[in-house]
């Protein structure tokens, strides 16, 4: 009973750090699908020098700790005399972390489109841009749907690490419920079912999308 009196007190903070984590977490999507969409475009398109700088981007983003692009984005740009505030920081890290494994997915599922589709496109009189834009982008969308959710479902747990930088988001609002109660493990049992219940929700809406491509692609 004492455990349920803890976490009752508790969720307003938690709910108010869950809608941090939420924010976060759609505003790195949004912002990193648009970052990594253009990424994707370059690498497909071939252009020699800036097919290059992105793919050294996606090397670097890849092979890196999340966390510590965290670090180099609040602590070390004020070096350079770029000086961010939490919350910028925060989103600007998860949204360059987030585009370089959606531009990768995305590029996949735009090679993944047979060849014949650009063929035919082209012999139609379509340029280069515009059989991109009417013929593969949509067929590439549908086959990039589960990834891309995906991506969203980590970063949705992704956004915890924002914590490090005083963002107080799901996780760090949690540490200051336990700080106040003393007692970590209802909390942080609640604050796993927060991130369950988001990720969950976000799963089914995943199906739902898919399911209606699906059909739109069978009209």
């Amino acid at each position: 009973m004492e455990m349920w009196n803890v976490i009752g007190a508790a969720m307003p903070l938690m709910l108010k750090g869950a809608g941090y984590t939420l924010m976060f977490a759609v505003a790195a999507m949004v912002l990193g699908l648009m970052l990594g969409f253009l990424v994707a475009l370059v690498r497909v398109a071939a252009l020699p020098i800036l097919a290059r700088i992105a793919a050294v981007y996606v090397s670097a983003i890849r092979g890196t700790p999340l966390l510590v692009q965290i670090f180099v984005i609040y602590y070390g740009l004020p070096g350079a005399g770029i000086e961010l505030e939490p919350v910028p920081a925060g989103i600007l890290a998860l949204t360059l972390n987030v585009a370089a494994y959606l531009s990768e997915s995305m590029r996949g599922a735009l090679d993944g489109v047979p060849r014949g589709q650009w063929d035919a496109g082209l012999s139609l009189g379509f340029s280069w841009w515009q059989t991109m834009r009417h013929i593969i982008a949509p067929q590439a969308l549908r086959l990039a749907v589960p990834s891309l959710s995906n991506s969203l479902i980590s970063l949705i747990k992704d956004t915890s690490l924002v914590s490090v930088i005083t963002v107080t988001e799901l996780m760090l609002a949690t540490k200051d419920a336990i700080a106040q109660t003393f007692q970590p493990l209802p909390l942080y049992l609640a604050a796993a079912g927060i991130y369950w219940a988001l990720s969950f929700a976000f799963e089914r809406v995943q199906k739902r999308v898919e399911a209606r491509l699906s059909l739109a692609f069978r009209r």
